[in-house]
């Protein structure tokens, strides 16, 4: 199964960090936040990845060309310029790096990967800025339990978010940041069947809005509910909030070993 993250977006709210690099690569215990959420899938056996790209890719591109090298002991002969890479302990991910353009909306991007999909299985789908200590495999058994196009990992947040209304384990109500109101939010990890990507139009589709609410109104969007550790890293104070759980030793999403 394959692992689809969002990370193109040019994270407006985090300008202080946003302006070197794009918000997937803020740093988190001193290594991306994008690594971490990789890591969390890859503890349940997930190692295929498609990042969708956009704002500063170059970035992104960079980090996972030279991944080998950095994360490993490097001999230099300066007489000769030979380099040798000692081989060391390294995930085995595959990751494909793809361009899905500069001011493409959520939709429009995962429009973009259709192809990079294999036709009879279904996907997993994240943003480039959340983590968890979400149990992946119970999410993947609760979609496929549930029959349809898409499921949605919901979480506890404040009012800023969207909100989401179940009857059962049905989603029968999505709004995306409405101006008042507590209660089940979208917290990303996504479990998507090809198809749901017929839903979207074009690159202006934003996916949160006119795809799930359509998914909804049809009955196909179920939600699975995750009642532990969420958050998102929209802010200073967020990313703050997240070092200083890895600094402590205590970070909930880090679910490897």
């Amino acid at each position: 199964m394959k692992v689809v993250i969002l990370a193109g977006g040019f994270g407006t709210r985090f300008s202080e960090e946003t302006d070197l690099r794009p918000k997937p690569m803020i740093e988190i215990g001193g290594k991306p936040i994008i690594w971490h959420i990789m890591k969390i899938y890859a503890t349940y056996g997930i190692n295929e990845f498609i990042i969708a790209l956009g704002y500063k890719a170059e970035v992104i591109k960079e980090y996972f060309l030279n991944f080998y090298a950095i994360n490993n002991d490097i001999s230099i002969d300066l007489s000769n310029g030979k380099t040798t890479i000692h081989d060391g302990k390294q995930p085995n991910w595959k990751i494909h790096l793809v361009d899905t353009g500069l001011h493409t909306q959520t939709g429009g991007r995962l429009k973009r990967l259709q192809g990079w999909l294999d036709d009879n299985e279904p996907f997993l789908f994240t943003y480039g800025d959340g983590v968890a200590d979400i149990d992946i495999q119970a999410l993947m058994e609760f979609h496929q339990t549930h029959g349809k196009l898409a499921t949605v990992t919901t979480v506890r947040a404040p009012a800023r978010f969207g909100r989401i209304r179940y009857e059962g384990n049905q989603v029968v109500d999505f709004h995306e940041k409405p101006e008042t109101g507590e209660g089940w939010i979208n917290g990303g990890f996504y479990v998507l069947n090809k198809k749901a990507i017929d839903y979207i139009t074009d690159d202006e589709t934003v996916w949160e809005i006119d795809p799930l609410q359509r998914l909804t109104q049809e009955g196909e969007l179920t939600g699975f509910p995750h009642y532990k550790f969420w958050s998102c890293m929209d802010t200073l104070r967020e990313k703050n909030f997240l070092e200083d759980l890895w600094t402590s030793g205590k970070a909930p999403w880090k679910v490897w070993e």
